[in-house]
């Protein structure tokens, strides 16, 4: 399947929007688009210079899972909207 430009700069923009740690488009059920922001120690820095991860292929053990219910409720694919995944805060409250 060919890859279009569009889709590569809507998980970009969605990631650096949204604030996100980690954006996922949904080309096929068995491509996807993954784009990762680099964090260090678990956490995101707001000062440091951005670097971004764009995986493209497999979906991963998530996706599969969001796959098998956009199926089970008959979205079409590619999926419109980019999914977001946030980072898990851990520590204090």
């Amino acid at each position: 399947m060919k890859l279009a430009k569009r889709w590569f700069n809507a998980v970009v923009e969605a990631l650096l929007e949204a604030d996100a740690a980690q954006a996922v488009k949904y080309v096929s059920a068995r491509e996807t688009i993954q784009a990762t922001r680099i964090r260090y120690g678990g956490r995101v820095c707001r000062h440091a210079p951005i670097e971004i991860r764009i995986t493209v292929g497999r979906p991963n053990y998530l996706a599969r899972r969001f796959i098998k219910a956009c199926r089970k409720a008959g979205e079409p694919f590619p999926v419109k909207r980019v999914q977001l995944r946030y980072p898990v805060r851990r520590g204090k409250p």
